[in-house]
């Protein structure tokens, strides 16, 4: 199937190939067998109150549709004890190859959640799926989302949050894995003094493809919306950023930036950006930056002559500038794994 994905929320130029990412030859599964390798820690597992309410953008209709029709997964965390690290970890086999999921959070109590997609397998694997979160007044929620699919596999992902008054989200995106990686997040930042602080990282080799498409509406008075991505791209991955920041007419004193950076791995790993800020109110801040670029030479030259190879030394560069949003994972042994990968991939 030919597939038209992870539209942007205001057009630009055809010029620029970036308002989507048109794919073909996606096998979108039907009919999938229940995914059984599963691991889910300190959570109920509760299925029947999922909400499943159309998306605001999402990765578009045909992979929305594929998820409220076709989901052999779905699970309904409700955030009681802060002390608890809830997990769920779906970890593809031989025999657990396609995994259609919808996951729904509601923060009522501060929590730290992680999500982890991970294969045993050689096997091509399939993923879609769609995560709704709701942080209510006054709760702190963080969110880590871990993507280490193998390099043949499909993933795609969408996002949405709801933030309302005094609110803090907290949310990390580790994308290593897949052949294809499409991830969409929304965020609706409603109430006054809410706060979503999103930091990812990329990391891409051969022939893959990244989209990232971000997009957060800022209504709360005193919101804040930062976002920060670091990427780094081998041989002939095509990357595309495109992060929106809308303000909402009401936002007085709201803020928010947006900043991404792309480590250029060879001479034709390929990249594009689109940083956009949207305003309908006067009071307001807003800031962002795109840039992309080789391995500094001089560092290089430096971390080389204590006695490192070159690859060793661009796996030392590259770690360094992942290290601040890999520290933000609350749990030590997917640490150790995401490092082992990063390490695995750029050898």
């Amino acid at each position: 199937m030919n597939i038209k994905v992870n539209e942007t929320p205001i057009r630009t130029s055809r010029n620029f190939g970036i308002n989507n990412i048109k794919l073909t030859d996606i096998k979108i599964p039907k009919n999938s067998k229940i995914f059984k390798s599963i691991e889910i820690t300190n959570v109920k597992e509760s299925s029947n109150d999922v909400i499943s309410k159309k998306l605001t953008y999402g990765n578009g209709e045909i992979l929305e549709k594929n998820v409220s029709e076709n989901a052999n997964h779905k699970v309904k965390i409700e955030t009681k004890n802060s002390k608890d690290l809830i997990k769920i970890i779906y970890d593809f086999d031989d025999e657990n190859t396609e995994l259609i999921n919808e996951i729904e959070i509601i923060g009522n109590k501060d929590a730290n959640v992680i999500i982890e997609y991970k294969s045993n397998t050689d096997k091509k694997c399939f993923h879609n799926g769609i995560i709704r979160t709701i942080v209510n007044e006054g709760c702190k929620l963080n969110v880590a989302i871990v993507n280490m699919l193998n390099s043949e596999s499909n993933n795609f992902e969408a996002m949405e949050n709801e933030l309302f008054k005094d609110s803090k989200l907290k949310y990390t995106i580790i994308d290593l894995g897949g052949k294809t990686s499409v991830t969409n997040y929304y965020s609706n930042i409603l109430g006054e003094n809410s706060n979503n602080d999103l930091k990812t990282i990329y990391l891409g080799k051969e022939n893959e493809i990244k989209d990232l498409n971000y997009i957060a509406e800022v209504r709360g008075e005193k919101a804040n919306i930062d976002i920060d991505v670091q990427g780094a791209l081998g041989e002939n991955c095509k990357k595309n950023f495109k992060g929106t920041i809308d303000f909402k007419k009401g936002c007085k004193k709201a803020k928010g930036d947006e900043n991404e950076f792309c480590l250029l791995l060879s001479d034709t790993a390929r990249s594009i950006a689109l940083p956009m800020l949207l305003c309908t109110e006067d009071d307001v801040e807003g800031n962002h930056s795109t840039a992309s670029g080789k391995v500094d030479s001089k560092s290089l030259f430096y971390i080389m002559s204590r006695g490192l190879s070159y690859k060793e030394a661009v796996k030392l560069i590259v770690k360094s500038n992942f290290n601040k949003i890999i520290e933000r994972i609350k749990d030590e042994e997917i640490k150790e794994e995401i490092l082992k990968e990063i390490d695995r991939r750029l050898n």
